[in-house]
């Protein structure tokens, strides 16, 4: 969990910065990924704010999450049965990258969003493809990194 916080760190966006980091079986890490632009478009060039009435204009149709984009980076050929540990819980778009790309365990740190749709279609498409899903259970340790403070 600590390198999907530490990568989260890497994001430009001023509201919610996430991280993704998909382990083997063995708990090697074999991708990571945070929230940002896809190749080649400047952060600088595309908005990031989420309340204009012209969708256009918001971040959401731009964004790469750093779910799609650990599995984008991934390492490995093949990440059928890896875990990933993530700092958001997904949202639906999210969850179906994971379950195409054979992820079986979801480990998330924070479940701010989980009262949105976006989430909640999220849970339901992984609880039908038998992916497990389970909230970070911090074991006391503190990890400080620039703005980051959180409970490991």
């Amino acid at each position: 969990m600590a390198v999907a916080l530490v990568s989260s760190q890497r994001s430009k966006d001023p509201v919610t910065q996430v991280g993704a980091c998909i382990v083997n079986k063995d708990n090697r890490i074999v991708g990571v990924g945070y929230n940002g632009m896809p190749n080649g478009c400047s952060d600088d060039d595309l908005p990031w704010g989420k309340n204009s009435n012209n969708v256009l204009e918001t971040k959401k149709l731009y964004v790469c999450h750093a779910e799609m984009n650990a599995v984008m980076n991934k390492l490995a050929s093949d990440i059928n049965g890896c875990t990933m540990f993530v700092s958001l819980f997904p949202c639906n778009e999210c969850a179906k990258i994971m379950i195409q790309s054979g992820i079986k365990t979801i480990v998330y740190y924070d479940d701010k969003n989980i009262h949105k749709p976006e989430a909640k279609a999220s849970q339901l498409m992984l609880k039908k493809a038998s992916i497990n899903i389970r909230k970070y259970k911090p074991n006391g340790t503190s990890l400080v990194v620039g703005r980051l403070k959180c409970r490991l």
